[in-house]
């Protein structure tokens, strides 16, 4: 469960600010009384930004996976361009 800090409060005790995220969950801390950001543990952190599934298992789920859809590449030469200095 996560405890609201305002900011003087959570600057002040940094650390039971740490300790609590830690041990308790995030911690959301506001600024002038509206929620600014969210403190949480690093294990927390590593769950919510590493990819649940690789991209290779993601495409062959996809409804498209399997189907006759065809898909070309242009195979023409890109276009000439002059550099000028």
């Amino acid at each position: 469960m996560s405890e609201i800090w305002q900011l003087q409060e959570a600057k002040s005790k940094f650390s039971a600010l740490v300790q609590r995220a830690i041990s308790h969950g995030a911690q959301v801390v506001t600024r002038h009384g509206k929620k600014a950001v969210v403190v949480l543990s690093y294990e927390e952190y590593e769950k919510l930004s590493k990819p649940t599934d690789k991209l290779s298992d993601f495409l062959l789920a996809s409804p498209l996976a399997g189907s006759d859809l065809t898909i070309e590449r242009d195979q023409s030469l890109p276009r000439e361009f002059i550099i000028e200095p």
